[in-house]
């Protein structure tokens, strides 16, 4: 498999920190159609958790997200990784980022037998574009 690097499009929100919220908006979006490929869910205070979903990507889907109180997330640029896991990787990601002096926001990653996604988030659009061509650039050379 090779390695593919996209910009994708997080979604966020806040939601009560209490049993049963997290569950409301994902069956929320699993009814409009959703097939969330990231999903994380923290809490922020005592009574407050974020939760950050992707990819959304139709108008249904869309709605579905905004009924359910999540706005496109401001401020956080993303772009996903994936391919074949193997020892360093991370280090190599995060290495080639860093040598074209870009700070990561955000990091996610999971692997799962032989395959690796990662989501890195930049503070600006301009900064996850050239990540995306920094990598896209090593992968190539």
């Amino acid at each position: 498999m090779a390695f593919t690097v996209t910009q994708i499009d997080v979604y966020a929100g806040d939601i009560l920190n209490k049993p049963g919220s997290l569950a409301r908006v994902l069956e929320v979006l699993s009814n409009a159609g959703a097939n969330l490929e990231f999903v994380i869910a923290r809490r922020i205070t005592e009574n407050t958790s974020r939760v950050f979903v992707a990819p959304l990507k139709n108008k249904g889907e869309l709605k579905a997200a905004a009924d359910a109180g999540l706005t496109k997330a401001t401020g956080m640029h993303v772009i996903r990784f994936e391919g074949p896991d193997r020892p360093g990787l991370g280090a190599w990601v995060t290495r080639n980022i860093a040598s074209a002096d870009l700070n990561i926001r955000g990091l996610s990653t999971a692997c799962l037998k032989k395959r690796c996604v990662c989501y890195l988030g930049f503070e600006t659009k301009a900064e996850a574009v050239t990540a995306m061509k920094k990598l896209k650039a090593a992968l190539a050379g």
